[in-house]
């Protein structure tokens, strides 16, 4: 692609005889009084050479000038200033990524592993990056890649054991629990400990992803934010994430700017990303021409200031400047930077495809191109800083040890210390029972804490001036509270409150949750005269945990992702993200699907993250109006997640603590009210949140409670807002022939409840009611739960929308 450069002398009015002229100019890169000839030679030695440097865009002059002092200080021969000792190293490494990767493709013929042949180069480059992060204080390394390369990143960066790789391959693997049983072996992920610099330890996590290409970048930046809160203090020199890229992936996927746009939040800042693009200028069959509008893969870097360097990967001591000067950039400004590395994909797609379909002329200049390995053996050799038979020899031996760990395999594995949040992961229930799942603990709390809680929430401290609005609010609910009533949402913050009071974090983000898409929450309340905010839960006397609560940028996909990236490094924490209205989560569904639903069964992570999905049908249209309650139990098996639909404050106060009361955790699904957040029959008892009480999963009608059921002539099944209108009809008719049931937790069913109701309205005839078009909502499930117990449906008719 024609760049246009502005390099002619003509383009700034110089000409031939100029070249001799000495200018002061020089000083800038200094050289004192030289010669335009010097100059331009000096220039192109440092940016036209094999890196180039993306940097002018940066708004910030002190950046600017930092990164142009080292970058201009190199010596006109490029030699980036490294021993003898490190291009020893540099040539290891190679040794590493190139053997591996032959070794695989003879002994695996036609087996996919989506090979790292053609940049190579990545081995040195993750390994100076974790050196030079360790040096500069990073304690853990925080990695998400797709599947190109992730196996030689797995053995010769990770140290996963090539028993364990090659088992894999010979399909005589006994599937290890802690990283799961059901994925292909290039999508696992996998956690060690290395020593570097000399002895010094260092922590690395590869997350586990499905094929969604960028779809693990903010789970990434989930996790390693959490590892920030919880594990260092809020230090984020400490941890460093790195996302691995294909050129076509971060220029086509949409998740990659929603994660680059997080990059500078508040909530969702995690001191800076280093990503590394795999430039191999293809994606699966499709030209560079055809995967993007932008110049340069690297485009969504310049929105947020971000500094680029192109590498050639043919390169690696280049590769190894960029990416060390990248890590120093990092921690110095704690911003992302972007290392694109230019090279090629040896193989097709995968290994058993053929790309001389379509690249017919690229493919045979890769043919006879040699490794990057042989390239910078040959430049080693040349320049006299390494003898031939050395090089040849590393090869050699590497070969035959490599030959022995498959004959043999046998290989120690790295020692391992659990952090924190591994052990609290390790101490929890991994294969809880259905009854543990069925059967909701005790999850009320003593009448003294309720008291101080909801004393403390129903009141601002003296001096703060708040809006009149919130004026009134405070005071219909005080007037609730004395007479001993509850609502939806004093029931929400006192489960929060109640929580950090025992000694757990709180963390909610999503679009507008501060204040409540509905204006029901008010987390925060702000000073009507100088606009200060009042974090209610976080001025909790006597408060153990933290409430951490953001506002997010208008997105699902990133938003959800690091959500749930934030769960999986957060056992003790309640992660809730709130959708706007329920069917926003449509955005995300990538999330939902690959990791939210599936990733127990697949890599045995467990995740206790709360969607929040306002559900119900009250005039908004149709998409405002549905969670899609149908898609979550339809997805529903295996005890993975748990799908609710709560009616009470109460049921919604004890479904929230048990997520951290169980001794194991599931995602939970629930479809949150919009209307019942002010219905005034959505009001519970002060009695309902005490000390043995706990969630109800089906909530009987109460007018049957002591009389039984003999009399009753129909039943009527619902779940969520329904119930009200259905019990306004029930009065207004003095219906006392007619049971309400609620059905409060969708999945997992509680069918021994359900069973003991039909026991006890054996007369009665059975109807499930939804407001829910008929092929939506719940019916379908439960006609599959229950298909011969003779319940029939009252619902709108079936619908498109």
């Amino acid at each position: 692609r024609d760049r246009r450069p502005y390099l002619e002398l003509a383009d700034y009015n110089l000409e031939e005889s100029d070249l001799d002229v000495q200018f002061s100019a020089g000083q800038l890169i200094g050289m004192e009084d030289a010669t335009l000839r010097q100059i331009i030679d000096r220039l192109q030695s440092i940016y036209c050479g094999t890196i180039g440097f993306e940097y002018n865009h940066i708004q910030r002059r002190s950046r600017r000038l930092w990164l142009r002092e080292r970058i201009e200080k190199q010596s006109p021969k490029m030699d980036y200033g490294l021993g003898i000792d490190q291009k020893k190293k540099i040539l290891e490494s190679l040794n590493d990524a190139v053997v591996f990767e032959r070794f695989l493709h003879t002994k695996y013929v036609g087996q996919k592993r989506f090979s790292l042949e053609g940049g190579e180069s990545t081995i040195p480059a993750l390994r100076a990056i974790i050196e030079k992060g360790a040096a500069l204080g990073s304690k853990e390394f925080v990695i998400g890649m797709a599947h190109r390369g992730r196996l030689n990143v797995l053995a010769n960066i990770l140290g996963k054991t090539y028993e364990q790789i090659f088992s894999e391959f010979e399909g005589t693997a006994v599937p290890d629990q802690s990283f799961g049983d059901g994925d292909v072996k290039y999508h696992l992920g996998f956690s060690s400990q290395i020593n570097v610099n000399g002895g010094q330890k260092v922590h690395l996590k590869l997350v586990p992803n499905p094929s969604h290409l960028e779809s693990v970048d903010p789970v990434v930046e989930g996790f390693s934010r959490a590892k920030i809160d919880i594990l260092y203090g809020n230090n984020q020199d400490s941890i460093i994430p790195i996302l691995i890229h294909g050129d076509a992936a971060i220029a086509g996927q949409g998740v990659v700017y929603e994660t680059v746009q997080m990059s500078k939040l508040e909530g969702y800042n995690t001191g800076g990303t280093i990503h590394f693009v795999i430039n191999n200028q293809i994606g699966f069959t499709t030209d560079f021409d055809d995967a993007r509008s932008s110049t340069y893969s690297t485009g969504v870097a310049s929105m947020i200031d971000s500094p680029v360097f192109h590498v050639n990967g043919d390169d690696p001591e280049a590769v190894v400047f960029a990416v060390q000067l990248a890590t120093e950039y990092r921690q110095k400004f704690h911003n992302d930077v972007f290392i694109d590395m230019v090279c090629y994909r040896r193989h097709g797609h995968n290994e058993g495809d053929d790309p001389k379909f379509t690249q017919p002329e690229m493919y045979n200049i890769i043919h006879s191109h040699p490794n990057p390995r042989e390239v910078y053996s040959q430049r080693l050799i040349d320049r006299g800083d390494l003898e031939a038979d050395l090089a040849r020899e590393m090869q050699d031996s590497f070969w035959g040890e490599l030959q022995n760990r498959l004959d043999v395999v046998k290989q120690k594995k790295l020692s391992y210390e659990y952090q924190e949040p591994e052990q609290i992961w390790r101490r929890l229930n991994k294969t809880p029972t259905p009854e543990d799942i069925l059967n909701s603990p005790n999850t009320g709390i003593k009448r003294s804490m309720l008291e101080a809680l909801c004393d403390h929430l129903l009141s601002v401290p003296e001096g703060f001036e708040v809006m009149s609005k919130i004026h009134r609010l405070l005071k219909s609910k005080r007037k609730l509270y004395a007479d001993g009533k509850l609502d939806w949402a004093m029931a929400e913050l006192l489960a929060y409150g109640s929580l950090m009071k025992e000694g757990f974090d709180v963390r909610m983000s999503g679009q507008d949750v501060i204040r409540g898409t509905f204006s029901h929450r008010h987390a925060i309340f702000y000073n009507s005269e100088d606009y200060s905010p009042l974090n209610r839960l976080n001025t909790i006397e006597n408060r153990k945990g933290k409430f951490h609560i953001f506002n997010s940028l208008l997105s699902e996909f990133a938003v959800l992702g690091f959500e749930y990236g934030y769960s999986l490094a957060s056992p003790n924490s309640l992660v809730l993200w709130e959708a706007q209205f329920g069917d926003f989560f449509n955005g995300a569904q990538v999330i939902i699907d690959q990791y939210i639903i599936a990733a127990e069964s697949k890599w045995r992570r467990m995740s206790g993250l709360v969607m929040l999905l306002p559900h119900g049908y009250g005039g908004q249209g149709p998409e405002h109006s549905s969670a899609r309650m149908e898609r979550f139990l339809q997805l529903a098996a295996e005890y993975n997640i748990t799908v609710a639909n709560c009616s009470t404050p109460s049921n919604f106060f004890h479904i929230m603590r048990r997520q951290l009361k169980r001794d194991f955790r599931k995602p939970l699904v629930l479809m949150s009210p919009k209307s019942l957040l002010r219905h005034p029959k959505c009001i519970s008892d002060k009695s309902e949140f005490f000390s043995r009480t706990r969630f109800q999963e089906v909530l009987d009608d109460p007018d049957f409670k002591e009389n039984g059921g003999d009399a009753v002539g129909r039943i009527l099944f619902c779940s969520g807002k329904i119930y009200y209108e259905l019990l306004k009809r029930k009065q207004e008719e003095t219906r006392n022939d007619v049971a309400i049931v609620r059905l409060e937790q969708l999945y997992p069913l509680p069918k021994d409840q359900l069973d003991q109701l039909f026991k006890k309205y054996k007369n009665g005839e059975r109807i499930w009611v939804q407001e829910e078009p008929a092929n939506k909502g719940a019916w379908r499930y439960l006609q599959a739960e229950y298909p011969n117990n003779g319940m029939t449906l009252i619902s709108r008719k079936a619908s498109a929308s």
